[in-house]
C-alpha cells in the first residue's frame, strides 16, 4: 500500500513538475509525460530534425548555456554496425559558474551536470526532446541551498524548457 501511494504521489508530482512555466502559452504541449521526472516534448511535424538541432543551440546560446559536448549516438551506432540508424543525438548544456558554485556547496551537484537534452527520432520518424527534470525545490531543500543558488538554478531549468520549445517549434 505504501509503495502504491509514493507511485502515485510520484506520478503527481511529475505531471506538475512537466507543465511548462505559467505564461508560455505557445510553448510546445507535452504529447506524452514520461515518468521518473522527465521533460518530452514532439517536434511539430513541419520541422526537420537539422532545424530542431539548429534551433536547440541557437536559442542555448542566446540564453547563455554554452553548448559543451554534442554526442551523435546514432552516427557512433552506424559507424560500428554499417547499418543506417534513426537520430539519436545528445546535447550537453552548462553553466559553468552556476556549476562551480553548486559544487562548492556540496560535490553531489556533479552527478546533475551538465543538463541534457536529446533529440530523438522514434520508430514512426517523429522528433522529440527528452531531458530529466529535477525538481528544484525538491533539490535546494535537500541540500539546504541559499535562495539565490535555488532561483539560479531554477533559471537555468525555465531556460532548457525554452530551448526544447524553441527547438521543437523550429524557432531560427
Amino acid at each position: 500500500m505504501r509503495t502504491a501511494s509514493f507511485s502515485l504521489f510520484g506520478l503527481a508530482l511529475s505531471a506538475l513538475l512537466l507543465s511548462p512555466p505559467p505564461g508560455w502559452a505557445d510553448a510546445p504541449k507535452l504529447e506524452q509525460a514520461a515518468p521518473g521526472g522527465v521533460y518530452k516534448v514532439a517536434i511539430a511535424p513541419n520541422v526537420s530534425m537539422n532545424d530542431a538541432a539548429e534551433s536547440l543551440k541557437l536559442r542555448a546560446n542566446t540564453l547563455n548555456l554554452q553548448l559543451v559536448a554534442e554526442l551523435p549516438m546514432s552516427k557512433q551506432v552506424e559507424a560500428v554496425t554499417g547499418k543506417p540508424q534513426r537520430t539519436i543525438i545528445i546535447y550537453q548544456f552548462c553553466d559553468a559558474v552556476l556549476a562551480k558554485d553548486l559544487i562548492d556547496v556540496n560535490m553531489e551537484f556533479a552527478i546533475y551536470m551538465p543538463c541534457r537534452i536529446a533529440l530523438i527520432e522514434d520508430a514512426q520518424g517523429r522528433g522529440w526532446l527528452v531531458m530529466m527534470d529535477v525538481s528544484v525545490d525538491d533539490v535546494a531543500q535537500e541540500k539546504r541551498l541559499p535562495p539565490e543558488l535555488k532561483a539560479r538554478i531554477e533559471k537555468v531549468r525555465n531556460s532548457l524548457i525554452d530551448i526544447m520549445g524553441a527547438s521543437a517549434r523550429g524557432d531560427l
